[in-house]
């Protein structure tokens, strides 16, 4: 509703600029001030029309991508393609829209004479100039080069789960110049586009939503990793959160004072392998609790009697 009131109010603004001068003569004709003048409308005609039709162009851009993407819904669950045309249309959409204004910029410019010799005296004399504007700008035009770069590479997508910098979320949006990443605590990560291209970061969502989670568990040595792992089944087989594909109970590491019991679990997606990891890690060491407390985690201390040994000698 508002993208056609937005096209309405254009459209009529292109047909009061075309007919500018027979309008303004007409309220001459009725009006007391018969020594109006239009210097400043009639003037720069050519520049309004230019105005009004970069923002038809835009309208009609945000509508095409609006009907285009009605095809691809986002919020289901299986939404890897859709994410891919949401990442890849945004992008353009947004590279489209700075070159119409960057073109509508420069033939306003071009319409005023004195900008016009201002322009050709700099060009003339923009040697060294040239070159220091050029090295201020390079980290803005390598911001715009890596927005357009990760439009048609795609390394990540809108919605894709990321650990970037130690933070984990999701892409929120994408932008030429930066990156918003909408961490799990609803706290917001910027980054410019340029770092997803200088630095590695994690994907978990790259191919599919599709995620497996790990749970590290610590007990003593004498526990029972043949009822752990039953157990483990057990939990899993009684949870909506399992996607019934991962399920691994493995000794990875041994110490002085205990090992280490990874559990690999797997679900549809980030979120709900987070719950899920949640969920196993606490049912698991309530069932240690309650059927083998004494293989919870401990430390053992030797005292030798002092007057054996004195007895010995």
């Amino acid at each position: 509703m508002k993208r056609s009131i937005q096209l309405t109010i254009c459209l009529l603004l292109i047909l009061i600029f075309f007919n500018i001068e027979g309008i303004i003569n007409y309220i001459n004709s009725l009006s007391n001030f018969k020594n109006y003048e239009s210097s400043l409308l009639v003037p720069q005609k050519h520049n309004l029309l230019i105005i009004c039709f970069a923002w038809l162009l835009i309208i009609f851009l945000k509508k095409g991508k609006a009907l285009f993407l009605k095809r691809y819904d986002i919020s289901a669950e299986d939404n890897l393609k859709a994410r891919k045309m949401y990442t890849q249309i945004n992008l353009l959409e947004k590279i489209i829209i700075f070159i119409i204004g960057l073109l509508a910029i420069g033939f306003i410019l071009l319409s005023f004479d004195s900008i016009k010799k201002i322009g050709y005296g700099i060009f003339a004399s923009a040697g060294l100039a040239g070159i220091i504007i050029g090295l201020s700008a390079q980290k803005v035009v390598g911001a715009l080069l890596a927005g357009i770069q990760i439009a048609f590479t795609q390394p990540f997508r809108i919605d894709d789960a990321v650990v970037v910098e130690n933070e984990w979320g999701w892409i929120e949006e994408i932008n030429l110049t930066y990156v918003v990443i909408r961490l799990w605590d609803k706290r917001r990560l910027v980054l410019p586009s340029t770092y997803f291209l200088e630095n590695p970061f994690q994907n978990w969502t790259r191919n599919s939503a599709d995620i497996i989670g790990s749970v590290f568990i610590h007990t003593d040595y004498r526990v029972s990793f043949d009822e752990l792992r039953t157990e483990l089944t057990h939990i899993l087989e009684n949870t909506p959160l399992w996607d019934k594909q991962v399920n691994v109970l493995q000794v990875t590491d041994s110490k002085e004072t205990s090992v280490e019991i990874r559990i690999l679990v797997s679900a549809k997606n980030s979120p709900t392998a987070w719950d899920l990891r949640v969920h196993v890690r606490e049912q698991m060491i309530v069932f240690i609790q309650k059927n083998y407390p004494e293989s919870l985690p401990r430390t053992r201390v030797y005292i030798e009697d002092s007057k054996t040994n004195s007895n010995k000698s």
